[in-house]
């Protein structure tokens, strides 16, 4: 999905709690993080990825790109959530022009929404193992409704959009960039405010994408239904601000049963990928977004999955300029950084 002209984007994170801005360069020593920032939305912009409020959403990211100093308008975004189908499926083995002919057709058995009202993408991943007459093929869908309210947005921002991304690529994107796979089966989880995206890799293939409706906003409507406050209100709580209204006890209490919960789910998630690949390991999973600070999940996790949990770091592989950028402030948002930065890599010309 293309629009654009130059070669470097901006990457855009946009949530539905915070939006997300990277520049990236390449240098003789390799890629440098030019700049970055991050800006909060206030509640009810964006739910579950449609855009409530353009307006609002619009006047966060001018000011988010005029206190990042970053004069670039192409930009890279993404979208996620339930409106964006992932799938990976097997056809009939043809030459990419044919098929693009009839991704059409091969796309309605999979997408559970009107094909018209699609816009329909795919990536060829080769022959199918022990039938040479089929070949994988990875089919993205994403309802055309948001993808036109995601460039309408930009758009009224005055930037350029260049590329639509899914997150889920993104994520990928960043993560190859910084860490040697090897081999390894690795999951990818990103826990945003109100999304958590798993993206499960064998070797460098992806081979199981899903997005569940859980994040770090549960915590907070936990805290708002118990002492009848608000989202911002909570949100300090969430981040340990002393109260006479709650107990450190109790928020850890009201975490644990959050982060248990997104613990089931991602066991599902794995259990489905053994199921199809009983003699394989996960050997890694790798955590991103805002609920990947929260230590109690990491343990849990670890515990539950039987594996090393660790944090995305998306700048291992970068050079920070430390007179620019606070290094405390860069190891605090990295995590949160990762599709934005994903986003960044991207060039006008990438398919």
């Amino acid at each position: 999905m293309l629009f654009g002209k130059k070669d470097s984007l901006v990457g855009l994170d946009i949530g539905s709690r915070s939006v997300k801005v990277a520049e990236i360069v390449d240098t003789k020593s390799g890629p440098k993080l030019k700049r970055f920032g991050m800006a909060d939305i206030p509640a009810g912009t964006i739910e579950d990825g449609a855009i409530s409020d353009p307006d609002t959403a619009a006047e966060t990211i001018r000011q988010l790109f005029k206190s990042s100093n970053i004069k670039e308008a192409n930009v890279a975004v993404s979208i996620g959530g339930y409106s964006v189908i992932v799938k990976k499926i097997n056809v009939q083995t043809m030459p990419e022009n044919q098929l693009q002919e009839t991704i059409h057709f091969e796309a309605e058995q999979y997408i559970p929404f009107d094909i018209s009202d699609v816009n329909l993408d795919f990536q060829l991943l080769g022959e199918v193992e022990n039938n040479p007459s089929q070949m994988s093929v990875f089919l993205v869908a994403a309802k055309k409704e948001m993808v036109n309210d995601y460039i309408n947005l930009a758009t009224l921002v005055g930037l350029t959009p260049c590329i639509v991304d899914v997150e889920a690529f993104a994520l990928q994107n960043i993560f190859e960039t910084n860490y040697d796979i090897q081999g390894e089966n690795v999951a990818l989880i990103d826990i945003g405010a109100s999304k958590t995206s798993l993206n499960i890799l064998k070797g460098s293939s992806s081979v199981f994408m899903r997005d569940v409706s859980l994040g770090c906003v549960q915590v907070n409507q936990k805290i708002m239904s118990l002492l009848d406050c608000s989202y911002e209100q909570a949100e300090l709580l969430k981040f340990g601000e002393a109260s006479d209204k709650m107990s450190a006890e109790e928020l850890k209490q009201i975490v644990a049963a959050v982060v248990t919960d997104w613990c089931t789910e991602i066991r599902r998630a794995l259990d489905f990928f053994y199921t199809n690949y009983p003699d394989d390991q996960i050997k890694r999973i790798i955590l991103s977004g805002g609920g990947a600070n929260i230590a109690e999940f990491r343990q849990l996790l670890a515990s539950e999955a039987s594996t090393v949990v660790e944090t995305l770091n998306p700048l291992k592989k970068f050079t920070v300029d430390e007179k620019t950028f606070d290094p405390e402030f860069i190891r605090q948002i990295a995590p949160q950084a990762a599709i934005a930065m994903g986003l960044a890599m991207r060039k006008v010309d990438d398919k």
